[in-house]
């Protein structure tokens, strides 16, 4: 006898493998099957209106008998975390639309400790890059996990220096976990499979699809306490995150450049409308009450 949990758990793997419905639809299809207690798609589709195209898009693929097997494939392949489970990750959990399963590769008891999510410009400067390690190394060393998205520039750059102080770090990516975006990045998604924690919402080898990389936003700012911005021209993918941070209530903070640099825009801008300027290192300690 199957119990509750892991009809639930097995209703949530196959609705995560389900394509052409976004990280919302999912959201909520999960969220009314789990206060219905019902975990059979035609059970919930006959007793509950739901929207015609996203029942059309889940009855198609799920009558498929690849989708079965795929089903089994992915439920005893690679480990996951379904929104159910105990170590789900609590700050996660609390936001407007977290994905219903997170795959990994590492320790997700890393998530336990205080957060910083560290995003900014892909086209790095020497001044960001002198920032990130003025900046990264006291927070390691304080006990502060660093979290970003192994983007070039900052992203990636916080993450090597947080691996070479020997801190936690957590890479979420915008692809399957065998998979590597950008490419010249594979050594540090190898590292931080090995010494730290990687995150995805996307089946295994999965493409990074554009629309994945503000998706996967949503969740650097769900599980990070503190939002840190290092670098960012005026509109960009690293103002997608910090104001989902803000929406979501996190501290967000921004290193301030000159006026009239481009890449320093952004950060100006969230600071003029209310993010703390952080200068030194004990700023950013200070805001992480560490």
């Amino acid at each position: 006898m199957i119990s509750q949990k892991q009809q639930e758990r097995d209703f949530i793997v196959r609705l995560a493998l389900v394509e052409k419905l976004g990280p919302v639809s999912r959201f909520k299809l999960w969220r009314l099957a789990h206060e219905a207690g019902v975990f059979d798609f035609e059970k919930l589709f006959e007793q509950y209106s739901v929207n015609s195209r996203i029942t059309k898009i889940v009855k198609e693929q799920c009558q498929r008998i690849e989708f079965d097997l795929t089903f089994e494939y992915f439920r005893h392949s690679y480990p996951f975390i379904t929104i159910i489970d105990d170590d789900y990750p609590p700050l996660l959990k609390e936001t407007a639309c977290p994905p219903i399963l997170i795959y990994y590769y590492g320790s997700p008891s890393i998530l336990k400790s205080k957060t910083l999510a560290v995003v900014g410009s892909r086209r790095m400067t020497k001044y960001g890059n002198k920032i990130i390690n003025a900046l990264v190394p006291p927070v390691v060393n304080a006990g502060v996990t660093i979290v970003s998205g192994l983007a070039r520039g900052v992203d990636s750059t916080a993450q090597r220096v947080a691996l070479e102080c020997g801190g936690k770090v957590v890479g979420v990516i915008g692809c399957g976990l065998t998979q590597t975006y950008p490419k010249e990045n594979r050594d540090l998604q190898d590292e931080i499979m090995r010494a730290g924690l990687l995150l995805s919402e996307y089946p295994i080898g999965t493409p990074p699809y554009p629309h994945h990389f503000p998706e996967r936003n949503r969740i650097i700012a769900g599980v990070c306490h503190t939002c840190l911005v290092v670098e960012s021209a005026q509109k960009s993918g690293t103002l997608i995150t910090a104001n989902i941070a803000l929406r979501e209530n996190r501290n967000v903070c921004a290193v301030p450049g000159p006026i009239d640099v481009s890449s320093s825009v952004g950060c100006n801008e969230l600071i003029e409308i209310g993010a703390r300027p952080i200068l030194k290192p004990s700023d950013l300690l200070d805001e992480l009450d560490t």
